[in-house]
């Protein structure tokens, strides 16, 4: 590896990712930078779970205040549910390896959830069940709106 190809991964970002990207097309692999490859890959990975959380913590927030105040229900609410659904069902398409870990997902998401809810219900958080209400399924399913 050159190390003014590693050099330029902290100064340079995006020249390194084109030069290395470059030295792989070309099969010089002895060139490249591979330690930061492999962070830069890993990273890549934890992101996609990132916004597969991040996604489920805001449709999750939506389903339940959906639930708790009918009275409030918007297009707007509405709107952004399916939204979620849809961002969802393409990040699962794109990257099926992430499905198997939507359980452990909707875990971390609900904790965030939560607060959100709670937040934008005027409710404390304690007066939600401690465990998510709705399977990832249920949460996913086109025709599920809590009532």
């Amino acid at each position: 590896m050159s190390s003014r190809v590693s050099e330029a991964y902290e100064y340079d970002f995006y020249a390194w990712a084109i030069t290395n990207a470059k030295l792989l097309r070309e099969g010089k692999l002895e060139a490249i930078d591979i330690e930061h490859v492999a962070e830069e890959l890993e990273s890549m990975g934890k992101t996609q779970q990132r916004v597969l959380i991040s996604r489920l913590t805001v449709l999750l927030a939506h389903l339940m205040k959906w639930q708790l105040q009918p009275e409030l229900r918007s297009r707007s609410w509405k709107n952004t549910i399916k939204i979620q659904r849809i961002d969802l069902q393409e990040l699962l398409q794109d990257n099926p390896s992430l499905r198997p870990q939507t359980g452990e997902a909707l875990n971390r998401a609900y904790r965030k959830a939560k607060l959100l809810a709670a937040g934008d219900t005027n409710m404390d958080e304690t007066g939600f069940p401690e465990t998510c209400p709705y399977s990832f399924e249920q949460a996913m399913e086109e025709e599920f709106w809590p009532e």
